[in-house]
């Protein structure tokens, strides 16, 4: 058996203006178990939920496990990790988010990735972190802590760094070092350089 769920209470007030709608599948016994109210806690179990703007269709959210506190910080946290995909204008994926553990902040709008973050595009660019702020109002990334790029034929490390959420983008503002992927067998070469790098994304092939 499989339903639908709207809890309005719950996931609406997960991002402002977004549309938040949760499915649940197996017996009754699953769908009565999917809202566990607890002190102060409410707890959501195998969650799938859908973000839209402006009647688009954004992003689907999914955890094993979700809780809201409403207490003096209203919050919403994801400790058996997260996994976003964003929707471009046709509904195809263009860049996917993993995170072990997320804390939505209600009142700043604002999602706190960490433990092992990656964010990655369709062109092949992934980011590796521990930590990564997701600015909903703004839709962008940033971190001030140290960032990994894998690229087609790159890898580049720095220091805090800022994307928009499709991926498409991304600014570094501190470059550590880079190691260029010498496809024809020989040794990969390390560059060192100082700064900040502003690439696009590199196109699908």
């Amino acid at each position: 058996m499989k339903c639908n769920l709207f809890h309005k209470k719950l996931l609406a007030a997960a991002l402002s203006g977004c549309l938040f709608f949760a499915s649940c599948s197996n017996d009754m016994d699953k769908v009565n178990a999917f809202f566990q109210q607890k002190t102060g806690v409410d707890e959501a179990v195998d969650m799938e939920s859908y973000m839209s703007q402006g009647g688009r269709m954004k992003a689907r959210l999914r955890s094993p496990l979700m809780l809201r506190y409403q207490d003096t910080l209203p919050r919403m946290e994801f400790p058996k990790s997260l996994h976003v995909d964003f929707f471009d204008s046709t509904m195809q994926v263009q860049s996917q988010v993993d995170a072990r553990f997320a804390r939505y902040l209600e009142a700043q709008n604002r999602i706190l990735l960490k433990d092992s973050v990656r964010v990655f595009n369709l062109q092949g660019d992934t980011l590796f972190c521990q930590e990564l702020w997701w600015e909903q109002n703004a839709m962008e990334f940033h971190t001030d802590k140290p960032v990994r790029i894998h690229r087609p034929g790159m890898i580049i490390n720095g220091v805090g760094l800022k994307a928009p959420q499709d991926f498409k983008t991304f600014t570094i503002f501190s470059i550590t070092n880079s190691i260029l992927r010498v496809q024809d067998g020989g040794l990969d070469a390390p560059a060192d350089s100082a700064g900040a790098i502003t690439a696009p994304a590199k196109p699908a092939q």
